[in-house]
């Protein structure tokens, strides 16, 4: 499954099975969470009402669209957009258990919420691919007009979006000429 993950930037004009995307979110909501703060939320888009408006607000007017160069995402007839909420660590970190033996966010050397939702991410991808289908992780453009337009509480934070469904033929991104650092460029056992 990890050797066939990859980016889909174009799929079929044909629906995918709800129970299909269902075990798709419930991976991500099974994503490991800091002090299980569980701070990740998912906005899903479905049906040509829901996706379209999604991709009007996007990339508003014709011109915008003419000039995105991967047409064949606009036809993903579903959308997840992954949200975090930083509030929802800070008052977990607030709680009887955590407070005096746990440092709270803002002392964090990273933002929990981000890296969680990320993990989400990477399962949302894997499970898209264990279902069959295809999906890509793409940045969430006009966040201030998309996020309000359905409902998005001010509080939350996109990643971006995932698109999911059946893959169409499509030619690969320009980035993916270039090769993978090696393991043994990657990997440094014992110190650096």
């Amino acid at each position: 499954m990890l050797r066939r993950r990859r980016m889909v930037r174009a799929f079929q004009d044909r629906e995918v099975d709800p129970a299909a995307l269902e075990r798709v979110l419930d991976a991500a909501r099974r994503a490991p969470s800091a002090g299980f703060s569980q701070g990740v939320d998912l906005l899903v888009l479905t049906g040509r009402a829901a996706t379209g408006r999604y991709w009007d607000l996007a990339l508003p007017g014709a011109e915008a669209r003419g000039a995105f160069r991967w047409a064949g995402l606009l036809r993903a007839p579903a959308l997840v957009v992954p949200l975090v909420s930083s509030g929802a660590y800070h008052a977990r970190y607030a709680e009887a258990d955590k407070a005096g033996r746990a440092r709270g966010p803002e002392e964090w050397s990273v933002p929990f919420w981000w890296v969680d939702g990320g993990m989400a991410v990477m399962l949302a991808l894997l499970a898209a691919v264990d279902q069959g289908l295809g999906a890509a992780f793409f940045t969430l453009e006009r966040a201030e007009a998309v996020l309000p337009a359905f409902g998005v509480p001010a509080d939350r934070a996109a990643l971006g979006t995932i698109a999911v469904g059946h893959p169409a033929p499509c030619a690969p991104g320009r980035s993916s000429t270039r090769p993978r650092r090696p393991l043994e460029e990657v990997v440094h056992r014992g110190a650096w």
